[in-house]
């Protein structure tokens, strides 16, 4: 168990819910709309990054209240000492997200440190269709829940690019020896960045090779970099490519330039071009592999950051051979899951060791 006593203060449809009495599965069961997801991304914002639907602070706090709002829960810790996490916005400083660990304020990236957090909602099912923006962050988060260093990198690299293309747009001529300053920047945590990426597709490509073929269609990835991937090389591009990157008024090579490109194996077609249930089950088979891989990382290093796996209405599209084999390999690991759905059928397979809750209206109830 990793998370307990979730306490939702003033959050979207959520005035003051407490969840308490967590196990390894938790579902949260209700119609639409009654607020379930709305937990889900509340424990997402327990991780650094903008939560599983990727809002706007000004969007998350209640419509009814002062503009404000808070998420606290209690964490339990590999060495049994029990931590208070939380985040948040005071209403009278809206725009800044607030992170406190047992009391004391700490920066968001922090957070990593502690937990390990992953998610698959239905907005992921276009992954493979949709921008290769969406896909570079879906990799970040499967970094970040073995590096926690990766979201230090991530936002030098972003503050740098955004230094970078501010001097590019707003400067015909920009001062050269300040271009060469931030282009380091760049260069150092490009190389971070993209080293991580790689690392983690390699090792998750292996994973993926060690899991049955079925019933989850087996996906091949590979790491399309989008410029050199060593520092000095990087930053020689970026030097190189000034004219380029002036006339274009941005950075045309980097890491934001990155492609994951991701196969079908068996058929050998482009997941993009695969059916949406053939895509669903392999982004299901990309989230079980990388669950594994934490658990025999944390096994090898003989530490493991508590880890919990977000899965908004997964069940309702498998049938029901995948949905067993989902809970049979989630039943396998060691980290908390939470799961919702609109009514308890699909899951009762696990409903016996399960916490349940019944969400209306931003109010929950256990269901015993």
């Amino acid at each position: 168990m990793a998370l307990d006593r979730i306490l939702l203060s003033r959050f979207r449809n959520h005035r003051e819910t407490l969840v308490e009495g967590s196990r390894r599965f938790n579902l949260l069961v209700g119609e639409n709309g009654a607020g379930k997801t709305n937990v889900l991304e509340a424990i997402s914002l327990l991780a650094p990054g903008r939560g599983l639907r990727r809002a706007a602070l000004a969007d998350l706090p209640a419509h009814d209240g002062d503009g404000g709002f808070a998420v606290n829960a209690a964490l339990s810790t590999p060495d049994g000492e029990p931590v208070r996490i939380g985040t948040g916005v005071s209403s009278d400083r809206p725009g800044r997200r607030l992170v406190q660990v047992n009391g004391a304020e700490a920066p968001a990236v922090r957070l990593s440190e502690w937990l390990s957090v992953g998610w698959l909602t239905p907005a992921m099912d276009r992954l493979f269709v949709d921008s290769a923006g969406g896909r570079r962050r879906f990799l970040d988060r499967l970094v970040l829940a073995l590096v926690p260093g990766h979201a230090g990198a991530a936002a030098r690299l972003e503050g740098a690019l955004r230094e970078r293309n501010r001097l590019l747009s707003l400067d015909a001529r920009p001062d050269p020896a300040w271009l060469d300053a931030i282009e380091t920047q760049v260069a150092e945590a490009g190389a971070e960045v993209a080293g991580a990426r790689g690392a983690m597709l390699a090792r998750l490509g292996a994973a993926l090779e060690r899991q049955p073929d079925a019933p989850f269609a087996r996906p091949r990835l590979a790491y399309r970099p989008g410029g050199p991937v060593l520092a000095d090389e990087l930053a020689a591009a970026l030097r190189e490519n000034r004219p380029r990157d002036l006339a274009a008024g941005r950075t045309l090579t980097g890491p934001h330039r990155d492609e994951i490109e991701v196969t079908m194996e068996g058929k050998n077609q482009p997941a993009a071009e695969c059916s949406t249930g053939e895509q669903k089950a392999m982004l299901i088979a990309i989230v079980l592999a990388h669950s594994g891989m934490l658990e025999r990382a944390g096994d090898v290093a003989g530490q493991s950051r508590p880890r919990v796996l977000l899965l908004d209405e997964v069940a309702a599209h498998l049938d029901p051979v995948r949905r067993e084999a989902l809970f049979d390999r989630l039943r396998d690991g060691r980290g908390q899951i939470w799961l919702t759905g609109t009514e308890p059928a699909p899951f009762e397979a696990i409903l016996g060791e399960a916490a349940v809750w019944q969400v209306r209206e931003g109010t929950l109830t256990r269901m015993e």
